[in-house]
């Protein structure tokens, strides 16, 4: 297989496997949570997410 074409795929796996990680982080945060502290919540999942991704 092409190297550039490899290189697509696995970059396209990456974000597509960091954006399913995202999402199943964001829902087992959420599940049982008062709806009064959702918000919250996802502020402190995007904190993480930011963190994990290297940004402030």
């Amino acid at each position: 297989m092409d190297p550039l074409t490899m290189a697509l795929l696995v970059s396209l796996a990456t974000v597509a496997m960091l954006a399913v990680t995202a999402l199943l982080v964001t829902r087992a945060a959420l599940k049982g949570t008062d709806s009064q502290r959702r918000a919250e919540v996802l502020r402190a999942v995007a904190e993480i997410i930011r963190a994990i991704r290297g940004k402030k």
